[in-house]
């Protein structure tokens, strides 16, 4: 049995990675197309960025500094998002900068 060609495995995992990059749907991808290697690197992405998203939501809520917190995180992990999703679209395997370093670690 061969493997699937690279391109094969981009087009079947395509809408699984750019469904990664849109708040908690990242899970969906992790759980259902586990096995595709281009669907798997982007869910990884999508999952940093969805806990750190978490950790932002959380320290907003202290006064003041908070707001600035969740303002800065906001525009910073919308942009992210943006640059994964299109990334995705294109079929590229980017790097995105901290997010990739983390999302590298992650063992599933």
């Amino acid at each position: 049995m061969t493997s699937p060609t690279p391109e094969k495995v981009i087009d079947e995992g395509k809408f699984f990675a750019v469904i990664s990059y849109l708040i908690f749907l990242c899970i969906i991808a992790l759980v259902l197309k586990k096995e595709n290697k281009f669907a798997l690197y982007h869910a990884k992405h999508g999952l940093v960025l969805f806990v750190l998203e978490v950790g932002v939501f959380i320290l907003s809520i202290i006064p003041y500094l908070g707001f600035l917190v969740g303002v800065v995180g906001l525009i910073c992990f919308t942009l992210a998002s943006i640059w994964g999703i299109l990334q995705a679209l294109m079929g590229n395997y980017s790097r995105i900068p901290l997010i990739s370093d983390i999302a590298d670690k992650i063992i599933l």
